[in-house]
C-alpha cells in the first residue's frame, strides 16, 4: 500500500509539472525569418490547437488555415510558432489579436547578416514528429540575442499558486486539528477501553477456568478416595 501511494504521488507530481510546463508562458529570444499561412490537417493532435470556436478558419473537410511564424534561435536552430487566437477557452490567455501579431512578425523579418532579435512570449510545446507548435502570444524587439527579459507572468502565476497552496494547507491543518484529530482521539480512547474490557474478560475467563478445573479435580479426588494416613 505504501509503494502504491508513492507511485501515485510521483505520477501526480509529473502530471502537474507537465501541465504547468505546457500552460505557463515562456519567453524566447529569436530572429524571425518568415511568416506564412498553411492549410493544416489535424488529427489526434487537435487538443494542442485552438478550439474551433475561437475564430479559426476551417475548410469544408475539417482542415484548418493556420498562421505560422518561422524563427531561428541564437544557436542557429529553427523554431516555428503557430499564431492562433485562444478565445475564452483554455488556456485563458484571451488572445484575439493573431492578425496584429502576424503583421508585427512580418515587419520583424530579418536576415543573418542584419539580424533583428525579437523576444516571443508563448505557451505550449514544439514536438516535430507530432506536428505540435507553441502558440505565440506576443513579441517585442530586444537589443541582442543574449537579452532575456524576466518572465514575470509565469512568476506571478506560480506565486499565486504557491500562496493558494499555502492557504489550503493551513486550512486543512486547522480542519484536521478541529474536526479530525478529536474524532481520532475519541476513537483511540474507545478502542483502548474495548481492549481493556477484552483483557479483563479474558483474565476472568482464565481465572474461572482454572477455578472450574480445580473443583473438577476435587470432585474426582472425592470419588477416588484419598489414601488414609
Amino acid at each position: 500500500m505504501r509503494n502504491l501511494q508513492v507511485v501515485l504521488g510521483v505520477l501526480f507530481g509529473v502530471a502537474v509539472f507537465l501541465f504547468l510546463d505546457y500552460a505557463l508562458p515562456s519567453r524566447t529570444t529569436v530572429r524571425v525569418t518568415n511568416v506564412y499561412n498553411q492549410i493544416t490537417d489535424l488529427g489526434a493532435n487537435t487538443i494542442f490547437y485552438a478550439s474551433a470556436d475561437s475564430g479559426t478558419v476551417e475548410t469544408a473537410d475539417g482542415r484548418r488555415d493556420i498562421r505560422y511564424i518561422a524563427t531561428v534561435q541564437p544557436n542557429g536552430r529553427p523554431y516555428v510558432y503557430r499564431n492562433e487566437d485562444t478565445g475564452w477557452i483554455w488556456p485563458p490567455y484571451f488572445k484575439y489579436d493573431s492578425a496584429n501579431l502576424h503583421a508585427i512578425a512580418a515587419d520583424s523579418v530579418s536576415t543573418a547578416a542584419e539580424p533583428r532579435w525579437m523576444n516571443v512570449t508563448s505557451y505550449g510545446w514544439r514536438i516535430s514528429w507530432a506536428t505540435i507548435y507553441p502558440n505565440a502570444i506576443s513579441m517585442r524587439q530586444v537589443s541582442g540575442p543574449g537579452d532575456a527579459p524576466l518572465n514575470w507572468p509565469a512568476m506571478i502565476v506560480l506565486g499565486v499558486m504557491g500562496a493558494l497552496l499555502l492557504l489550503l494547507w493551513r486550512m486543512w491543518n486547522q480542519f484536521r486539528e478541529r474536526s479530525i484529530d478529536p474524532v481520532v482521539a475519541r476513537a483511540d480512547r474507545a478502542i483502548g477501553q474495548v481492549d481493556q474490557r477484552l483483557d479483563a474478560a479474558r483474565d476472568r475467563v482464565v481465572a474461572e477456568g482454572r477455578e472450574a478445573r480445580g473443583r473438577y479435580r476435587g470432585w474426582l479426588d472425592s470419588w477416588r478416595g484419598k489414601p488414609r494416613r
